[in-house]
This record gives structure tokens, sequence and C-alpha cells, in this order.
């Protein structure tokens, strides 16, 4: 029975090394989604797989479908992140993306957004973009197009749509006005200018999305928050996470 031969561009979220010289990847596609294959001899120095098979390279693999996993036969680098590098906090970022996007994009089926959404994310890091909106952007866009997309329309008690303050309910992923969320016992945790920049970041057009400005002390405040709907609605506390937040509190 013949192999079906795949040709996908992909950049690779997580590397394993087995042996001496083999490594197993998870790539994120953009018609496969996340898939997993190995790269045999991938390690050696003088392996033709060797530049295109590293953490966060974005390559064009040539792959055959092997019984568990996909096999790496080419592989050629298009974009190799190196500047990610630069830094530990640019570097645990990038590490932490694609650990989430790992987690939402889908398997067998098209990931195009999602590989846009880290290609650009990982490319605004090399360029020193400031952390913070880079990584707020990043999970809320990444948790609305896997299905998980809060509601920031309007209060979902009054219907209000501006005020001195807004709720944002981390369980339910809505909105309460500041006098709706007093009568719920709640507080106010986002400020109107914080509320816009979810909004624009949920419902801008891609090629827009970063396209926003905060002070830092409100891009930090965000990029909390952003993180807290991540794990609450996810339920899942991720590797890279803690690390991220001891040199990007």
């Amino acid at each position: 029975m013949t192999t079906r031969q795949i040709k996908t561009k992909g950049i690779v979220l997580r590397e394993v090394k087995t042996g001496e010289s083999d490594r197993i990847l998870t790539i994120l596609t953009p018609a496969l989604g996340v898939i997993s294959a190995s790269a045999k001899g991938s390690q050696r120095l003088k392996s033709k797989l060797f530049a295109a098979t590293g953490l966060f390279c974005y390559s064009e693999f040539i792959l055959f479908e092997g019984k568990t996993m996909y096999l790496v036969d080419e592989a050629t680098p298009i974009e190799v992140f190196f500047d990610l590098r630069a830094s530990v906090e640019g570097m645990s970022l990038a590490v932490y993306l694609a650990e989430l996007m790992g987690t939402l994009a889908p398997e067998g089926e098209s990931a195009q957004q999602q590989l846009r959404l880290l290609l650009n994310s990982l490319a605004l890091i090399c360029r020193k973009r400031n952390l913070y909106q880079v990584k707020v952007v990043c999970e809320l866009r990444a948790l609305s197009q896997a299905g998980y997309m809060p509601d920031l329309v309007a209060c979902q008690s009054c219907g209000g749509y501006e005020g001195e303050g807004f709720f944002f309910d981390l369980v339910q992923g809505g909105l309460l006005c500041a006098d709706c969320a007093a009568r719920a016992g709640h507080r106010p945790n986002l400020t109107d200018s914080q509320l816009a920049a979810m909004r624009h970041i949920l419902y801008s057009e891609d090629e827009k999305v970063f396209g926003f400005t905060l002070s830092e002390p409100s891009l930090k405040h965000l990029s909390a928050l952003s993180t807290q709907y991540v794990v609450q609605q996810l339920d899942h506390r991720f590797k890279s996470l803690d690390f991220l937040q001891s040199v990007l509190p």
C-alpha cells in the first residue's frame, strides 16, 4: 500500500528529543491543525532536517503518514524566530503561547486563523513589542477562535454599553455594569479603557487586532485578568505559565 505524502507549512510548537538523534515534533499546520511528527536524525548538526525542525521553526514540511504519527521526510525553514531567544521574558512568553495554541487549536481540521495569530505574536515578540499586549491579544483571540469568546457587547443585566467601570465575570464570560455588579455583590474589575481594548481584541479584523494602546499598568491588569479567564474556562494550568509569571508578573 502506498503511503500518502503531504506537503504543508507549519510551526513547531514542541519538540521532544528521543534517543541520540531523533525528535518528536508537535506542529501547528494551516489545514491539518495540530499534528505529531517524527523527525528521525534531526538532532544531528549535519542532518538536512536540523535547521527546520527546532522549536518555533516555521517551515515547509513534506510528511508521510505513519501508523501513529506523521514522518518528516523533508523540511525547509521559512522563519526560525531566532530573536525570541534575546530575552528570558520573550522566550518564556513564546513557550506559553505555543502551549496554549497546542491546547486550543483543533486536530485534523483547519487552523489557519490560529497559525496566523501565533506567527504574528512571535514576530512582535522578536520586534520587542510590549509583551503584556502580545500576551493578552493572543490569549483572548485564541480563546475566541476556539469557541470561548466572552460577550462584551453590553451589561447582561440592564443592557448598558458604557459606564464608569464594568465587572467581567470569569465564569460566565459576560459583563455587568457598576450598578448591576453592586447589586449582585461584585466590584468592577475593568476600566472603560480596558474594556475598550478587550472589545477591540475580540471584534476587530485580524490585521488590526494589535492596534490599540493602553498604559503599562492597565496592560498588566488586563493581562492578569485574561490569564485568569484562560485558566477558568479551560480548567487547565499550563506548565509554562508558572515560569512566565515569575519573569513577567
